[in-house]
């Protein structure tokens, strides 16, 4: 993940509380502000001062390359803590130089068109970007530039539905996030670990209970659901605080958090769909108001499915999890 770091070019709270709004996962400021910044949210805090959360020369550096030989001050570190880079004149190239050497670099940026370029440089770019700016605008736009490079891009595929079986009780989990999901948005998740349903976010009114846009029905506890980085986590282990990706339906995500997971028994479907020649399940609950989502970005509910119909859907082939953690291997789910 990339970090957000935040200095101030003058220290005041409102730029502090600027940048935490904007996503800051560490601020950087005189040892003398230290205890005003842990008042306004926790956040970590770097600076000279010992009582920082990260202590300037013990717990981060700060290397200023102003010539090819202080490249050198930044690699005798080998990632352990992090490395603040700072450049005399903006320029890309001894941060090209650093990331084909080594790990943990914040680079200093002044604005988020800088930072931008800092993220993708390589195209694996800098570890996180420590921001000096006084504008506001920049420093909203900069954790909007960390958000979006933190964001993966899914290859969603169209399956086919087969059809679907009406099972009896089972537990299921309905996941309230902290976000309002907009129409076309859900989680991921599937029987299998390697394919999964994009599930529909349930911001569609019905005669039966009003819009949560914020809520995803997700299906049964054995369930995996798809997390960042590649992770999966199973529906019955999520719990309140956890971050879940979401996507739209051109791929494009986002994490958002879990507020609660609320699992419940009900009575269950078993929905069955192909891709190729692969067959892709997920147990759901069997209501009207449980959706997939169609390859045009609109909800499906589950009770009205057919066969022939599209939903979308992910596919990661020669891929298990062990711990939810991604591995190539060979390995079969059914």
């Amino acid at each position: 993940m990339k970090l957000f770091w935040y200095k101030p070019k003058n220290y005041k709270k409102k730029l502090i509380t600027a940048a935490i709004e904007s996503g800051a996962q560490a601020v950087y400021v005189p040892a003398d502000a230290i205890d005003e910044v842990k008042i306004l949210a926790k956040v970590k805090v770097i600076s000279t001062g010992q009582q920082a959360d990260l202590v300037l020369g013990k717990d981060v550096v700060e290397v200023l390359i102003d010539k090819k030989e202080r490249e050198a001050e930044v690699v005798k570190h080998q990632g352990k803590i992090p490395v603040i880079i700072k450049n005399r004149d903006w320029t890309i190239i001894p941060l090209e130089n650093l990331i084909s050497k080594t790990t943990n670099l914040i680079q200093t940026v002044g604005d988020a068109k800088q930072a931008k370029v800092a993220l993708e440089t390589l195209e694996k770019g800098a570890d996180g970007v420590l921001l000096e700016s006084d504008e506001p605008a920049e420093i909203k736009a900069t954790g909007e530039a960390i958000r979006a490079a933190n964001n993966e891009r899914l290859a969603l595929v169209k399956f086919k539905i087969v059809s679907t079986e009406i099972l009896g009780m089972g537990d299921r989990v309905c996941v309230d996030t902290t976000s309002i999901l907009e129409p076309g948005v859900g989680m991921l998740a599937g029987d299998s670990s390697s394919a999964m349903f994009l599930v529909h976010n349930e911001n569609v009114a019905s005669p039966y209970c009003d819009p949560r846009p914020f809520r995803v029905n997700i299906g049964g506890v054995h369930a995996y659901v798809r997390l960042a980085e590649g992770q999966t986590q199973y529906a019955g282990e999520l719990k309140a605080g956890v971050g879940v990706l979401v996507s739209d339906p051109r791929g494009n995500t986002q994490v958002v958090y879990v507020g609660r997971a609320k699992i419940e028994k009900r009575p269950m479907i078993l929905v069955r769909a192909k891709y190729q020649a692969r067959e892709i399940t997920l147990v759901m609950q069997n209501a009207e108001t449980i959706r997939l989502t169609t390859p045009d970005g609109s909800p499906a509910s589950i009770t009205k499915l057919k066969a022939g119909d599209l939903v979308l859907g992910l596919v990661e082939e020669g891929y298990g999890r062990h711990f939810g953690v991604k591995i190539k291997e060979s390995i079969k789910e059914q």
